[in-house]
């Protein structure tokens, strides 16, 4: 299972990569493989501020639905095209192609208090 170091993450299996002040987010290695195939992904939060741990959407695979948080405070701006047609992207790629929104966050110091690449794999063990 990969997990990039240059990537921050949540107890949710949502991860975060900063540039300045847009993060680009999406779901872990480890998350996609426990839901299974992903049949359609729903965000309908584009334009909206939202508080962090606030869900942005959800994901559905062919066992379940799950919701998606947002690891940090801000204003979610863009929703990767792709996954309309391609969900299954974020199977096969989730720390590139398969990225699911783009937001600017209010406060960037607050990704560096997420969790780094080892804090994360002590989490799913």
């Amino acid at each position: 299972m990969s997990l990039p170091e240059n990537l921050r993450y949540t107890k949710d299996h949502e991860w975060v990569r900063l540039e300045g002040n847009i993060a680009t987010i999406g779901i872990t290695d480890f998350a996609q493989g426990e839901l299974g195939d992903i049949v359609y992904v729903e965000i309908e939060t584009v334009g909206k501020h939202l508080e962090a741990e606030a869900v942005f959407g959800t994901v559905e695979a062919v066992k379940t639905v799950s919701d998606l948080f947002l690891p940090v405070a801000g204003t979610v701006n863009e929703i990767n095209p792709a996954l309309a047609d391609s969900p299954d992207l974020v199977n096969s790629d989730p720390y590139g192609e398969g990225w699911m929104v783009k937001m600017t966050v209010d406060n960037p110091g607050d990704v560096e208090k997420l969790l780094n690449a080892a804090a994360y794999q002590g989490v799913i063990g």
